[in-house]
């Protein structure tokens, strides 16, 4: 007899930005406040997003999960970065006065400050609690995340039981590893008592899947990705509110 996936849940892995918290504005805001707080003119948006995307990339494969094997420290990853992105959208500035620059974008990054919380947030993840689920969370992101800036968010340790940071770990989505440490951390739970919730189809549903984790994809930005996603066989829904009227349901058997 099919049991509802609630009654069999022993946990919840959610993904971070994206599908618990989001960028308020666009990157170039922060770009241009940095450099005309020391006097500078704003550079051109689209050309410093367009830099910040090649530049995150190339560091991405050169030194992956925030420059975690080679010992890389998170800020040099950071200052590499951002100083090829200006490269790349055509500015280069002298080494002090980048260095102001710099330091004022690596601190508004590790600050509240650029990001928002989506309303359903902490209800969804107090709801899971409140069920007795172990509430995880999973995200390619550095250590600022889990001791700075959720915490500075209101997603504190009082909203979540346990973490798995790719900067932290050396690990990254869509490696299926990174879920497998989850399990792990939630205390060895079978995968098949686990849901997983993110907003990428390679990143979150895909891996979480090929271990044996139940994982549903959330569609908050309405992109054209989601009709493949649906096509593909993927559970998708618009917030977090779906997704708990949905569990509380039963309409999710397995």
């Amino acid at each position: 007899m099919a049991m509802s996936l609630l009654s069999k849940l022993r946990c919840i892995t959610v993904d971070v930005t994206g599908t618990l918290i989001a960028y308020k504005g666009e990157l170039g805001d922060y770009y241009c406040m940095a450099a005309k707080a020391i006097g500078l003119p704003c550079p051109d948006y689209k050309r410093v997003h367009e830099g910040f995307k090649l530049a995150y990339t190339d560091m991405a494969q050169k030194y992956p999960c925030f420059g975690f094997a080679a010992k890389m420290p998170n800020i040099v990853w950071w200052k590499t970065c951002v100083r090829d992105s200006f490269v790349k959208a055509g500015y280069e500035y002298d080494e002090e006065t980048f260095e102001k620059v710099f330091r004022r974008i690596y601190s508004t990054f590790g600050s509240a400050a650029p990001y928002s919380v989506f309303q359903d947030s902490r209800p969804f993840l107090r709801w899971a609690r409140r069920k007795g689920l172990i509430v995880g969370l999973v995200s390619n992101a550095e250590y600022r995340y889990q001791e700075v800036i959720l915490p500075a968010l209101g997603l504190n340790k009082g909203e979540w039981d346990f973490g798995v940071f790719s900067g932290i770990e050396g690990i990254e989505k869509p490696d299926p590893r990174i879920y497998k440490l989850a399990l792990e951390r939630a205390g060895n739970v079978a995968p098949d008592k686990v849901l997983h919730i993110g907003d990428s189809m390679r990143k979150d549903y895909l891996p979480a899947r090929s271990i044996g984790m139940h994982a549903l994809l959330l569609d908050r930005f309405h992109t054209e990705a989601a009709k493949d996603w649906r096509e593909a066989g993927a559970i998708v829904l618009p917030d977090l509110v779906a997704v708990q009227q949905l569990l509380e349901s039963d309409k999710l058997r397995c």
